[in-house]
């Protein structure tokens, strides 16, 4: 699976790192929040609706940015789109740490989701041009499981901080540790050349490049309306599946089967390990069987795992196992989803595209949480959980099969006329075909 890595050229090579350190990164810097969650409870006395109430904030900020942040990347190029978002995010995480009250802390964090949907949509489009077509899904997943890094990295932050500093300073240290990725902004800047196959936003012949926003509005063109819809379909699938499972089942476990496991630093440790290794057998999969078949595979997986986990009768060393499994399956999802949905859209907007299906589906999902609570009082708990997420995962089995698989599939001929200057022709441009 790392032949691709050890063939590529240096540009491929250095565009991964670029991409799979901006993602850590924002795990990092997203992950904090829930961390020190329970110590601003406490400082501040802040409920948890008003907790909860900053993590949707953020949710939709990201869904928000992401369609943005795409159509940025389509205007100005992947590259320079990254650097800003990355930026962006960097600096709304750092400055969360001057924070003097809720109301600025629940403004800050919106402006850091802005910034960090942006940031994932401007990456997948970046890698899914910089990689040759017979290695973009391997790349991609591969690049989607530095979320797990980050996410352990946050852990271990935490703990760092918690462990010398007292509450009221620790939880403002490691978010200052957020304004790290800024520096990776000066890596990118000096080894990531822009993909030679990335166009202006379309535009009619020499003229004008439309704005970023008659870019946003462009995917809901005719042309494009019915891949908009079922990208947006498989987005609500996956998020919804997730967000149900993730939202319910540790109130599930704890209260009605008394298990205490969930709480633990080792089911923890389970999860994101096994968030790891689902991402590399989505990214040993996607370029063998295609795309439809891998989303497909790891969807009714998710559904027969979280079955298990509502009907099957385990202790808290069960429970403990089958966390692999479930972080697993559920990661499958996400790390394939970056190469699918940039292979749908043409270049001009192809980071419209992919923000818009990824984050918009995070909207469409949060009534899938709801949903739970509401059949929950008709029947156990454990049986809306299940119901729910097969719901959620039998959408992503729908939307594939409405989609052509796009395996392999050479994004060069998307790349549109750029404007270049001649020679002693003052202020006079003239379109170039971009290089293949």
């Amino acid at each position: 699976m790392l032949d691709w890595y050890r063939s590529g050229t240096p540009t491929e090579r250095k565009t991964f790192w670029a991409c799979f350190g901006g993602w850590a990164l924002d795990a990092l810097d997203v992950q904090l929040f829930s961390l020190v969650v329970p110590t601003l409870l406490g400082l501040w006395q802040i409920s948890k609706a008003e907790a909860g109430l900053i993590t949707s904030v953020t949710l939709v900020a990201s869904a928000l940015g992401g369609w943005i942040g795409g159509a940025i990347s389509d205007r100005i190029g992947r590259v320079r789109a990254l650097q800003a978002m990355i930026l962006w995010f960097a600096l709304a995480t750092g400055l969360s740490a001057l924070a003097q009250d809720y109301t600025q802390l629940l403004v800050l964090k919106a402006l850091q989701g802005l910034g960090f949907g942006g940031e994932w949509a401007a990456g997948v489009a970046l890698m899914s041009e910089a990689i040759r077509p017979q290695h973009r899904g391997k790349a991609l997943a591969s690049v989607q499981s530095s979320w797990a890094v980050g996410w352990g990295a946050s852990v271990g932050v935490f703990t760092l901080a918690a462990a010398l500093l007292p509450p009221d300073i620790a939880w403002r240290a490691v978010f200052a540790v957020g304004l790290a990725p800024a520096l990776l902004v000066v890596w990118v800047r000096r080894n990531v050349p822009e993909p030679g196959v990335v166009p202006a936003a379309p535009s009619h012949g020499a003229g004008p490049r439309p704005s970023v926003l008659t870019t946003a509005l462009s995917i809901f063109a005719p042309e494009h309306l019915r891949v908009t819809l079922v990208g947006l379909l498989l987005g609500t699938g996956a998020h919804g599946g997730y967000y149900a499972v993730t939202s319910w089942l540790p109130t599930y476990l704890r209260t009605e089967r008394g298990l205490s496991v969930l709480g633990t630093g080792g089911y923890l440790a389970v999860i994101i390990v096994a968030f790891f290794c689902g991402c590399l057998a989505a990214a040993a999969l996607l370029d063998r069987i295609g795309r439809r078949l891998t989303v497909g595979l790891f969807a009714a997986a998710c559904v027969v795992v979280v079955l298990a986990y509502v009907f099957l009768p385990f202790g808290d060393t069960a429970t403990l196992f089958l966390g692999f499994p479930l972080g697993f399956c559920a990661a499958g999802i996400p790390a394939s989803l970056g190469a699918l949905f940039s292979e749908l859209y043409p270049g001009g907007l192809r980071g419209t595209g992919v923000g818009f299906c990824y984050n918009a589906g995070r909207i469409v999902s949060a009534g899938f949480p709801v949903l739970v609570g509401h059949l929950s009082e008709r029947m156990s708990l454990g049986a809306a959980i299940g119901i729910d997420a097969a719901v959620g995962y039998g959408l992503v089995v729908l939307a594939v099969l409405m989609l052509p698989e796009t395996r392999a599939k050479d994004l060069g001929e998307t790349a549109a006329p750029r404007a270049v200057a001649l020679p002693g022709a003052a202020g006079r441009r003239l379109p170039q075909k971009a290089t293949p």
